[in-house]
């Protein structure tokens, strides 16, 4: 399926007293580049998350937030630093012999100073922890899909539909081409005839002139090869995957043959045509750089 850049997901997990929220969102990039949002006690999982979200990822600039819930009352314990508690009745004494101050330190004095008393998070299992995590994160992944292969599918309908047009104006191109060198030779016919009047033209000479205006102004390498591109394009969409830059790279190339169309057009009609035709080729651009 066709994959657009832009997407969103979001998915909670709730395991015994943990649970993991997870969102993500993205916009167009023309590589994979990740903002990763996460406690910072659970860095060491980014590179996990990494590997995780390239299985579902190839292209656009995303941003995901990871924030953690612990329901449990017995996460964190009380730790006594009696190293540092000594340190501080050290200096207290140190201080009360110098000063002549009365030494009447006690031991809720002691325990309000910093550090002596600290709360401590419990030895958790990583393990576990990742599993919930990782549930979490490829749920949020699974929408964020989902929400991109459904707008996907919106902007292959509209290419599509673009390409066909597209199409019919090359057609209108190819069928316009022998008009003008009729229109040509009639009008250099009736201008040759009314310079010279009663004296009898050249045919080959006008021949000649004919020939070399339809070499100048033919397009048909030109339109064989859009023609192509219009069918390659439909095929590589039809085909699926990750081919945003496959259809960047045809889109130029349409581009290029339909410049050099113009260029050579020496005709209102064909003029228009050619503008029309540069003009659905820019749409056609504007949506590719949204697919994956």
């Amino acid at each position: 399926m066709i994959k657009s850049m832009t997407g969103f997901g979001r998915c909670e997990n709730h395991q015994g007293s943990r649970k993991f929220t997870v969102e993500m969102k993205a916009v167009n990039h023309r590589y994979f580049d990740v903002n990763i949002k996460i406690p910072k006690k659970f860095g060491f999982f980014e590179s996990a998350i990494r590997n995780v979200l390239k299985t579902y990822i190839q292209r656009g600039k995303v941003d995901l937030f990871i924030t953690y819930e612990d329901f449990a009352e017995q996460n964190v314990a009380l730790k006594y630093n009696e190293s540092i508690a000594a340190e501080y009745l050290k200096y207290f004494r140190q201080m009360a012999e110098k000063f002549g101050l009365e030494d009447d330190i006690r031991v809720s004095t002691l325990g309000r100073c910093p550090e002596v008393f600290t709360m401590e998070e419990q030895d958790v299992d990583e393990k576990e922890i990742w599993e919930t995590l990782e549930t979490a994160l490829r749920g949020a992944c699974e929408q964020f899909v989902a929400a991109r292969e459904k707008e996907g599918e919106s902007l292959k309908t509209d290419i599509l539909d673009k390409l066909a047009r597209m199409d019919e104006n090359v057609s209108l191109i190819e069928e316009r081409y022998p008009q003008i060198v009729t229109e040509y030779r009639r009008k250099l016919t009736d201008k040759v005839q009314e310079l010279l009047a009663d004296v009898q033209m050249d045919e080959g000479r006008i021949a000649s002139e004919v020939v070399l205006f339809s070499d100048k102004i033919c397009t048909d390498e030109e339109t064989v090869r859009l023609h192509s591109h219009i069918t390659t394009m439909k095929e590589v969409l039809l085909q699926g995957g990750s081919v945003g830059r496959k259809l960047d790279f045809i889109a130029q190339e349409m581009n290029r043959e339909a410049n050099t169309i113009l260029s050579k057009a020496n005709d209102l009609a064909t003029s228009n045509i050619a503008i029309d035709l540069k003009t659905e080729i820019e749409k056609v651009r504007e949506q590719i750089q949204n697919i994956e």
